[in-house]
């Protein structure tokens, strides 16, 4: 049976927990072995707060990938956790995505969407989700997880709520959604990680390499 999303009434702005206490408390329940893998607006924070081997910084021409990316490895590595670390922006850029990983069954995979109500690295903009025509309903991005297969999925809106369920919501059956609702960030300055993405990712071949 799929786990119920469990979600309050629409917060005010000011209501969102700030985003690097959001991705320390993910970082803080990390385990060894698990690669981790951002784009866009988490691949500039998260850097900041992890230097792992298995740490991979995907910034695509095209948003919404990095899931996508994530389920591959998972697949390959199935006794390896994976989480991908993505934008509610770039979820609506590829909501196929969803379907996909509910239908893989890849169990050991997490992904994390970082909600903000904006395109943050491309200014700003408010995403359709967010779209004051639908108020005062909102676009639930957990609710959608579980209609489209995905065993477990849960949302959550502030901070000690978060923190203090993280670790057992990363323990429930996958693949499995978290929808963290997150204050934008001041800046909307797109990454630009180095080495080039080639390296980053023979560098990631070695360290997958059994």
């Amino acid at each position: 049976m799929s786990e119920q999303v469990r979600t309050a009434a629409r917060p005010a702005p000011q209501r969102r927990m700030p985003l690097v206490p959001a991705l320390e408390a993910l970082r803080d329940q990390r385990r060894a072995d698990e690669v981790v893998v951002t784009s866009m607006g988490s691949a500039r924070e998260w850097p900041k707060l992890s230097r792992h081997p298995l740490d991979f910084i995907y910034v695509p021409s095209a948003m919404g990938q990095a899931q996508s990316l994530a389920l591959g490895i998972a697949l390959a590595q199935p006794d390896r956790p994976v989480t991908a670390i993505s934008g509610d922006g770039s979820l609506l850029m590829n909501l196929g995505s969803l379907v996909t990983l509910a239908a893989s069954g890849a169990r050991n995979l997490t992904l994390v969407v970082l909600e903000n109500g904006i395109y943050e690295v491309t200014g700003g903009q408010r995403t359709v989700a967010s779209s004051p025509a639908l108020a005062p309903a909102r676009v639930d991005f957990a609710a959608l997880a579980l209609a489209a297969g995905i065993p477990s999925a849960r949302r959550f809106e502030e901070l000690s709520a978060w923190q203090s369920a993280a670790d057992a919501t990363l323990r429930l059956p996958g693949p499995r959604v978290i929808v963290l609702s997150v204050e934008p960030v001041a800046d909307y300055e797109l990454p630009t990680p180095k080495p080039a993405i080639s390296q980053r990712a023979a560098r990631l071949r070695t360290v997958l390499a059994p």
